[in-house]
């Protein structure tokens, strides 16, 4: 049995729709995270950049202070050894050594030097711990640079109030360099210059950033980073080195906070997606699986896994237009004979089993290119390709049928079933999907019509018949209710032919179109559509009325098993005399056997109900269904009415004779009246006479007339006296 199972493609379809529906969002999720990561990075690095900026000017401001503070001391120095310097420095300079060397050691430079108005060193004083090196050599372009400066200051402005301060920081020699210098004016005299140069080492810069709150102060390596100075030379290039410090970082304690919640956060909407994908991809999976099973389960069978009717049709309408006369297609139509014996008999997965067992047989019999369905019960169809000639559909019904053929094994117990099968071929027969299903249709009901366990293929009289059958049906409704249906009469006579006995009522329909449409083609529509309780109704009623103008006969109406079985029976019966006053003795209901046999029991409380009404009851059709001494004795009949089957054989062999003579006898000894149907010739009258049968009834005497000629047979004193052979 064929089911829809997932597959790769739902698979691939899932997964792809779960990414296109949690992906994005996840995608969303991760930005925002990034962007929220990223902007408090940049906040981060913005507050690191402007404490670093911080950190630099204060470091350019106290290194600035530093220089200023170099040039003041200098001039405080000077100022103090003022008597020193005379108003020739020249002649006094035997003095500068002694002088500078007091200077430098009390301000802690490195060199001093005094120059005089033109920019002229007059004498310099130098640490000595440089070993071999002059301190020209070491000191002298600083110590030149300041002296120019003072010069040029002084050019500028030749009269100075009181001091010319000049000073910058530069790198040199492996070290920082504070320079600084100021011009001591005399009022003896153009005065005169002192410069001077005092390094920064570790342990200066290590207090520097103490007294600044900078940690981590020192030179380096210039490199690509915030947190330095670059330092200029002397010559003003920057290619010295870089006073470096270590970076305060106010956004780290944000990013120490942050950055393990955005790794969680990420690691969460990771998860997240993941468990989104999966569930969505499971729901998903599992709802394209629901609809492919759905989808399958719409155009197949969920007990065969067939295709159902549906699909068969869809696959049939797309062969169709393909179909060709040597090429073309059959449609098989196959309803399982005996089946509802099979699940009355063995129950309901019985015959699920039975159904599974002929869809296997059946699709071994087909080719890949054919298709089988079930319709649902016990019906199936099969589309047969490539059909050259009605022979191939035949040829694969007859293996159809002689493959259920054989028993079904159902545990201990063996079934068996048939199949009777309508063909329609295309484009024989049509090239619509519908009407060949129709059409094969018809022709599936006329091979159970004729026998089942066979195949009829599609002929035109069968859909005239058809087509009749439903003009019947749809006008037989109307005919009833306008009292458009008519009853004609038979007269049953006694067995010498003197005297009319009896009559029975035949119903007839005289069509307005279709002309005299016999109770044959009529009756078994009627039952089949549940209109024969409202006709058999109507023929006890106007049989009733009719009747009411022979008296002294009785008159006998044919009643269907299905209007019997209605609980309402007896009543609708009696409430048919009350209206119409008719003598309950004079009416005559005839039930064949298979009536009281299918349900004895209701069957007898009925007859026993009639029988107190004083309506007599006669066993129709005896002795070509289930006849036996049994139910005469069981049933209160009071007549027997021997088939006309019986007198056909009469004249052909003796065996008729002695059944037709022991039938009489029988129900002569039972106390029953017997009646002779279908008595043609004077021979079978003689007969029947001289074997003692009681009344006799057919087309001797009279064929079934219309109420008025039945008047004019009624009123004849003797109207059988002279009977000669007659055929109908």
């Amino acid at each position: 049995m064929a089911t829809a199972e997932p597959n790769q493609d739902i698979s691939r379809k899932a997964r792809k729709l779960a990414s296109t529906s949690v992906l994005p969002f996840a995608i969303l999720l991760f930005a925002i995270l990034v962007a929220v990561v990223l902007t408090v990075l940049a906040m981060a690095q913005r507050a690191s950049e402007a404490a670093d900026d911080r950190i630099r000017t204060m470091i350019q401001i106290a290194l600035t202070e530093a220089v200023h503070d170099v040039a003041r001391d200098v001039y405080a120095f000077s100022e103090l050894e003022r008597p020193v310097l005379g108003r020739n420095s020249v002649l006094e300079s035997q003095k500068l050594d002694s002088y500078l060397e007091r200077i430098r050691a009390i301000g802690d430079f490195d060199a001093v030097s005094v120059i005089d108005p033109r920019g002229q060193a007059l004498h310099t004083a130098v640490r000595l711990v440089y070993g071999s090196e002059t301190p020209d050599k070491r000191y002298g372009a600083n110590l030149r640079w300041a002296a120019a400066q003072l010069r040029d200051n002084l050019l500028a402005n030749p009269n100075p109030a009181d001091t010319n301060l000049v000073g910058r920081h530069i790198f040199e020699d492996h070290q920082l360099r504070l320079i600084g210098g100021a011009w001591n004016a005399r009022s003896d005299g153009p005065g005169f210059g002192i410069v001077a140069i005092r390094s920064m080492d570790d342990l200066a810069l290590t207090r520097l950033g103490a007294r600044l709150s900078i940690s981590g102060l020192r030179l380096a390596e210039p490199a690509p980073r915030a947190n330095q100075i670059v330092l200029d030379n002397a010559a003003g290039a920057r290619l010295g080195a870089a006073l470096i410090w270590t970076p305060e970082r106010p956004g780290d304690p944000i990013l120490n906070r942050l950055l393990p919640i955005a790794v969680s956060s990420g690691l969460a909407i990771m998860i997240f997606a993941w468990l989104a994908f999966a569930h969505v991809t499971r729901v998903t999976t599992s709802m394209l699986n629901s609809e492919a099973i759905a989808h399958h389960l719409a155009g197949h069978d969920t007990l065969s896994g067939l295709p159902n009717r549906l699909r068969f049709s869809e696959h049939l309408a797309g062969l169709l237009p393909r179909a060709v006369d040597g090429d073309g297609i059959a449609v098989l139509f196959i309803d399982l004979d005996k089946f509802k014996e099979v699940n009355d008999t063995y129950g309901h997965a019985a015959g699920d089993e039975v159904l599974v067992g002929c869809a296997q047989r059946m699709a071994a019999q087909l080719r890949a290119s054919d298709v089988l369905a079930r319709f649902g019960g016990d019906e199936f169809a099969v589309i047969q390709t490539g059909v050259k000639s009605a022979l191939d559909a035949e040829v694969l019904a007859r293996r159809i049928i002689e493959s259920i053929r054989p028993a079904f094994q159902l545990g201990e117990a063996e079934a068996y079933v048939g199949a009777s099968i309508g063909v329609a071929l295309a484009p024989a027969n049509g090239k619509d999907a519908a009407e060949l299903m129709r059409l094969a249709d018809i022709a599936m009901y006329r091979a159970k019509n004729e026998g089942r366990n066979r195949a009829c293929f599609f002929e035109q009289r069968m859909d005239d018949t058809l087509r009749l059958r439903k003009v019947v049906e749809d006008d037989l409704r109307h005919a009833i209710a306008r009292n458009e249906l008519e009853l004609h009469y038979q007269p049953q006579v006694s067995a010498d032919g003197s005297k009319i006995v009896g009559i029975e009522a035949l119903v007839r329909w005289r069509h307005p179109v279709h002309g005299l449409i016999p109770p044959i083609e009529f009756i078994g529509i009627a039952e089949e559509r549940g209109l024969i309780i409202q006709l058999g109704e109507w023929v006890i009623r106007r049989a009733c009325l009719d009747a009411k103008n022979w008296p002294d006969v009785s008159i006998a109406c044919n009643v269907s098993a299905i209007q019997f079985r209605q609980t309402d029976f007896v009543q609708s019966v009696s409430n048919a005399l009350t209206e119409t006053g008719f003598d309950p003795t004079r009416l005559e209901l005839e039930l064949t056997e298979s009536i009281v046999v299918a349900n004895a029991d209701q069957a007898e409380d009925s007859m026993m109900e009639l029988r107190a009404m004083g309506v007599k009851l006669a066993l129709d059709d005896f002795g070509t269904g289930y006849s036996s001494l049994i139910y005469l004795r069981r049933f209160a009949f009071d007549k027997i009415k021997l088939d006309k089957s019986f007198l056909d054989s009469l004249e052909d062999t003796g065996e008729s004779a002695i059944l037709v003579h022991s039938v009489v006898h029988l129900g002569r000894a039972l106390g029953l009246t017997v009646t002779a149907e279908g008595v043609e010739t004077q021979d079978q009258q003689r007969f029947l006479n001289a074997v003692g049968c009681h009344l006799l009834q057919g087309y001797l005497f009279s064929k079934p007339v219309p109420a008025a000629q039945m008047d004019r047979l009624m009123a004849m004193e003797n109207p059988f006296a002279v009977v000669t052979d007659y055929a109908a």
